[in-house]
C-alpha cells in the first residue's frame, strides 16, 4: 500500500495524489448491476465498478461497499404481491448476498484482496460481520464487501450503508446512482430540474427529497456523517469523487 501522511485535512499518498477521504463506504444500487439489461447482472458493469474502485484503491483509500438486491428480488415489490414482508425481506437479503459475490470475484479478477463479510452466517462463502474484524481488514488494505442488510427485516440497505460506515468510523457514505446528484425534483421526468452541489440534512428534509431512506438518512445526520450522491456508471467519477471535484451533491 502507498505511503500515506496527513496534511490539512487530506490524506496524501507517495505517488503525490492528494485524496479528500481515507476511508469509505460505498453504496451501490442492485438495478445499477443490470446495465442495460432488464434484469440480473452485466458482467460488463461490474467490472468497470470493479477497475473504479481499483484505482482510488491504488491511493491509498479504505474501501467499504454494500450493494442492494434490486436487480434480483425486492422485498417491498414481494410483499405488495401478498407475500409475507418477513420473508420476502429474507429473500432480498439473500440477492445482496449474490451481488456481492459477483462484485467480489470481478475485484479479485482485477488484483485486488477483498473480505466479504455478511449479517447472516453463511460459512462456505463469508465470513460473519465482527466490526473488529472488519476494521482490520480494512486497515490491511482489504477491501470489505458488507452483505445481507443489516440482517433483519423491515431494514433497507441504505440503513445498512449507514449503520456500517458508522461502525467503522467512515469519512463518508459515496452513493453510487444512475443520477449524477439530487435535483429539485426527478431530471428524467422534469428537463427544468436543477441540481444541488451542496445541500444540508434540514434543507433534504424541509424539501421532502428523496436521498435516503428515513432511518438511514437520520443515521448519517444524527453522526455527523455526509452522503455524497453522484453518477458511478460514468467512469472515473469515482477517482475524481475521492480526490475532491465536485461531482454530485454532497449531503452534510
Amino acid at each position: 500500500m502507498p505511503k500515506k501522511s496527513f496534511i490539512f485535512g487530506f490524506w496524501e499518498c507517495s505517488k503525490k495524489t492528494i485524496m479528500k477521504y481515507k476511508r469509505i463506504l460505498l453504496k451501490l444500487s442492485g438495478e445499477a448491476l443490470m446495465g442495460e439489461q432488464s434484469y440480473g447482472i452485466d458482467i460488463n458493469r461490474v467490472m468497470q465498478y470493479a477497475n473504479d474502485i481499483k484505482e482510488i484503491h491504488a491511493q491509498g483509500l479504505e474501501i467499504a461497499i454494500v450493494i442492494g438486491g434490486g436487480n434480483i428480488y425486492r422485498g417491498l415489490s414481494a410483499e405488495k404481491a401478498g407475500m409475507d414482508r418477513v420473508q420476502a425481506d429474507y429473500m432480498g437479503m439473500l440477492a445482496t448476498v449474490i451481488n456481492s459475490m459477483a462484485l467480489q470475484d470481478a475485484l479479485e479478477k482485477v488484483g485486488l484482496k477483498t473480505r466479504l463479510l455478511t449479517a447472516i452466517k453463511m460459512e462456505q462463502i463469508c465470513e460473519p460481520f465482527i466490526r473488529r474484524r472488519a476494521v482490520r481488514h480494512l486497515e490491511k488494505g482489504r477491501i470489505v464487501i458488507f452483505g445481507a442488510g443489516t440482517g433483519n427485516p423491515y431494514f433497507t440497505t441504505d440503513t445498512a450503508a449507514s449503520l456500517r460506515a458508522i461502525e467503522i468510523n467512515a469519512d463518508a457514505v459515496l452513493k453510487g446512482t444512475r443520477v449524477d446528484g439530487i435535483y429539485t425534483a426527478d431530471p428524467e421526468k422534469d428537463p427544468t430540474a436543477k441540481r444541488y452541489d451542496t445541500i444540508s440534512f434540514q434543507e433534504v428534509y424541509a424539501k421532502g427529497l428523496n436521498v435516503m431512506d428515513m432511518t438511514a438518512f437520520t443515521l448519517c445526520q444524527e453522526n455527523n456523517l455526509p452522503i455524497i450522491v453522484f453518477d458511478m456508471n460514468k467512469a472515473g467519477n469515482l477517482r475524481k469523487l475521492a480526490e475532491g471535484a465536485n461531482i454530485g451533491t454532497i449531503v452534510s
